[in-house]
């Protein structure tokens, strides 16, 4: 038996790169898969590759209408919805100073909105199934990024986007707990369309999983552990965020007081907080000016080694 037998899930922007490997993932396990994508031969070509447990769905799910309908129609026809995988995105980088306000507002379009508008339907469904803690009703996985983790020089419109899709998923999972519904989000690293210049060129075909020519870098990697969280396996799981890359799976740790000073019972002043804010850093073992968080990765993006 597979791990998602007679399960049904949506993943957006699965017409390529990871969201096409998730997609033929949870096909793998069991699943019934909705491929969903704003390219319409990208999808079908999903579609005709994982065969009768595809199915495709076009349209951009940022759209509250979009992403409704989607539901809707996954529960009418098939009368049920598992597992929602919130993969969609573009990338628009450039630095905030040269930054339009149009490049800003794309991104967080297709990724913070995308999030809400197909979270928000399936959650409403999920939530008039009347399920409580302990019975696994629905699973969502949100896909954040180490550039929100971390923050990476030119990408403050995606990095801002990807940062609030990991706390989104925190407060989702809080929220829909008592619903028995779960969720988590991973921070991926893959060659794909968005990531070719740091990881090299894109080959052609699967190819991941050949043990004498592992290929570190291939978006299929991510899929394994998407599918495990799709899974009543993982209902114990939710709020977590995993970095996933090749054949690691790294757990993060929510932002975290490091450092504290007190002012005895008084407000503070400018002269006291200048003379005692060092503190905090002498403390934490942080350097107090801007810094390259990304070299701080387990996994280097740029140079495609492993450190």
């Amino acid at each position: 038996m597979g791990l998602l037998d007679g399960r049904v899930a949506i993943v957006t922007g699965a017409g390529r790169g990871i969201g096409r490997g998730e997609a033929v993932e949870l096909a793998r396990l069991g699943a019934t898969v909705i491929v969903n994508d704003v390219d319409a031969g990208a999808a079908a070509g999903v579609v005709a590759e994982i065969g009768a447990a595809a199915e495709a769905h076009v349209g951009d799910c940022s759209d509250p209408s979009v992403a409704t309908g989607l539901v809707e129609q996954v529960v009418a026809d098939h009368g049920r919805l598992d597992a929602i995988v919130n993969n969609a995105g573009v990338v628009r980088d450039r630095t905030i100073a040269k930054m339009t306000a149009d490049e800003w507002d794309a991104v967080i379009a297709v990724h913070l909105r995308g999030h809400y508008a197909l979270t928000h339907a399936a959650c409403a469904h999920w939530r008039e199934l009347g399920g409580g803690p302990g019975r696994a009703v629905g699973h969502i996985v949100c896909t954040t990024s180490t550039s929100g983790l971390l923050g990476n020089f030119g990408q403050s419109n995606y990095g801002a986007a990807k940062a609030g899709i990991a706390a989104f998923a925190t407060i989702v999972a809080q929220e829909m707990a008592r619903y028995g519904v779960n969720c988590n989000a991973i921070a991926p690293a893959a060659r794909t369309r968005m990531t070719e210049g740091a990881y090299g060129d894109i080959p052609g075909g699967a190819g991941a999983s050949s043990e004498e020519s592992f290929d570190f870098w291939h978006p299929d990697n991510v899929a394994p552990m998407v599918g495990y969280l799709c899974s009543d396996a993982a209902s114990h799981i939710s709020g977590k965020v995993f970095g996933v890359q090749g054949d690691v799976v790294e757990l993060y740790q929510p932002w975290t007081s490091v450092a504290v000073i007190t002012n005895d019972d008084k407000r503070w002043d400018d002269a006291a907080l200048a003379d005692r804010v060092g503190e905090l850093f002498a403390t934490a073992g942080m350097e107090p000016g801007a810094q390259n968080m990304m070299a701080r990765l387990r996994y280097s993006m740029t140079d495609r080694n492993r450190h």
